[in-house]
């Protein structure tokens, strides 16, 4: 990876009106050249992607960018429980966060999220108060209302390992959400108006991003094309004018493996879409 060792990452608690969100802020090395708002994933996948995220914003602060990573409410250390989640105080929380980051630098700003973050980085760039130099993506979720039915059938494994059934399935499971019942899903309870802001939740190529965008996606091989769902998105977007580069990067997914994961390939990829942009390139 490029860049230059910077000064330690600064944990602070940032106040916000239900209570505190848990922040660490890299800062750049050498003259601010850009400003990034990391955006984490859902639930566990936060936990098993930290090592990724923390090089990666090691390498960014190293190559000159303020770097703010930022547990959203209910996750991490910041106040709240999971069950206490919504998708529109992670919205505010992002706003929050932008506007901390802005009064810090006026370098340009960009989005980077990964995952269910990725999405959430999309979602929140279409109401933005501050304006957005561009977006990076880490493997964004394609659609909430499959990644929810994923997430739904961690109960049901659950469930059929200990007791043998798995009950109604995932309609069951999602019926119990829409009459107002909070689940426990491996270890996070879900609130029912989270689960219906996922169900919701514009496809991706739905969304139409005004700023430039780089999609970095795993591959299952060096040089493989993307998969079928990503490749559509990607081709909805350029279609309709979206700036998107799209990076398939050999990986495996370090958000879901049990062992933590590193990645260098991925790492080179997200320095490297980045120096693009500034370059011009």
């Amino acid at each position: 990876m490029n860049g230059v060792a910077g000064a330690p990452a600064e944990p602070f608690f940032l106040k916000a009106d239900d209570g505190q969100r848990f922040c660490l802020y890299h800062p750049p090395a050498g003259p601010t050249r850009g400003a990034l708002l990391y955006v984490h994933p859902f639930a566990e996948e936060m936990n098993r992607a930290r090592r990724m995220a923390a090089l990666q914003a090691r390498a960014f602060a190293g190559a000159g960018h303020a770097v703010l990573q930022i547990d959203l409410a209910g996750c991490g250390d910041s106040s709240g429980d999971f069950g206490d989640a919504r998708w529109e105080l992670w919205q505010a929380d992002l706003a929050l966060a932008a506007a901390w980051l802005r009064d810090k630098t006026d370098a340009p700003l960009r989005l980077w999220g990964l995952r269910l973050g990725a999405a959430l980085a999309l979602d929140y760039a279409r109401a933005a108060v501050h304006p957005l130099a561009g977006v990076l993506l880490w493997q964004p979720v394609l659609k909430g209302s499959t990644y929810l039915t994923q997430f739904l059938r961690l109960r049901l494994a659950g469930a059929l390992l200990a007791e043998g059934d798995a009950g109604g399935g995932t309609a069951a499971l999602r019926a119990a959400l829409q009459a107002g019942e909070m689940l426990e899903i491996a270890g996070y309870d879900l609130d029912p108006r989270l689960a219906r802001a996922l169900d919701t939740l514009d496809p991706l190529e739905a969304f139409r991003p005004a700023c430039p965008v780089d999609w970095i996606e795993a591959v299952t091989q060096a040089g493989a094309a993307p998969a079928p769902g990503a490749a559509r998105a990607a081709d909805a977007w350029r279609a309709a004018g979206v700036d998107l580069r799209l990076h398939p990067v050999h990986c495996a997914p370090f958000w879901a493996t049990t062992e933590i994961t590193e990645n260098a390939a991925w790492l080179d990829a997200g320095m490297a879409a980045l120096e693009a942009r500034l370059h011009g390139h």
